[in-house]
């Protein structure tokens, strides 16, 4: 149920846990900066609802909070019920072809490096995504590359899969999320719309844009952040993250691993 905060004419939409992640790239070891990061993932867990989705960045980070000509493309890679689904997602399991064709390489295990809350908030004609940090306690190197401040408030539009794209940018056509017909007919001629509702997230391949938000200092919104340890993070009892598939050092103490 969407409730309206108070000061007036912001309204939730959604809230939720929110974690952040980062894989490796297989060519490298440890990674060392952002240079050596192959993919970075959000992981939205809406409250009230047994689902996840995994967004992916292409830019492999967050925008900067501030700067609104920073533009982020970025798509829905995995939706479940199942926190078994999402850690294959996030895991190592899957094999990817080598430029030779002969063989493969096993991915490297996504590592976590962040826990929080966030909500899904309308702001006159458009939506926001607001975040508060939980873990790690003090952002270090890791999160100052991914730019995962202890807050962020991004605008989110949702792609229209009709719409075209210039060449090389964004999903094939066969890739793009197939909305049902109350979703797309929301768009109509347009482009982009806020993400309202926010189920648009609920579907594979849906294609969104995040951008830094001017106005973060308007928005009054309650995220109530908690104080969380690895004995209680729910990154591990919610994801049910397996520790030892999964390196956490940039979790805890936000350093590269």
């Amino acid at each position: 149920m969407a409730q309206v905060e108070a000061g007036g004419d912001i309204e939730v939409l959604e809230r939720g846990n929110v974690y952040f992640f980062y894989r490796p790239s297989a060519r490298t070891g440890a990674p060392q900066s952002l240079v050596d990061v192959q993919r970075f993932h959000i992981v939205l867990s809406p409250e009230g609802r047994d689902l996840f989705r995994v967004l992916t960045v292409g830019k492999k980070r967050l925008p900067e909070p501030a700067d609104d000509a920073e533009k982020f493309w970025g798509y829905v890679e995995r939706v479940a019920d199942d926190p078994a689904l999402i850690e294959e997602e996030l895991g190592p399991g899957r094999e990817e072809r080598g430029s030779s064709g002969g063989g493969g390489i096993v991915r490297s295990p996504a590592r976590p490096a962040g826990e929080g809350v966030y909500a899904v908030a309308r702001h006159g004609n458009h939506t926001h995504l607001l975040y508060a940090l939980e873990l790690p306690e003090e952002p270090d190197e890791v999160q100052r590359e991914l730019h995962i401040d202890k807050e962020g408030v991004f605008l989110l539009s949702i792609k229209n899969p009709e719409a075209g794209s210039p060449a090389g940018v964004g999903l094939e056509t066969e890739q793009k999320a197939d909305f049902p017909p109350e979703l797309q007919e929301r768009f109509g001629s347009r482009r982009f719309l806020p993400a309202v509702p926010p189920e648009f997230l609920d579907y594979e391949g849906a294609e969104l844009l995040l951008m830094g938000s001017a106005e973060d200092h308007e928005l009054d919104v309650d995220l109530d952040p908690e104080r969380e340890t690895e004995e209680t993070a729910d990154i591990f009892k919610e994801l049910k993250l397996a520790r030892e598939g999964h390196p956490v050092e940039p979790l805890l103490a936000g350093k590269w691993a």
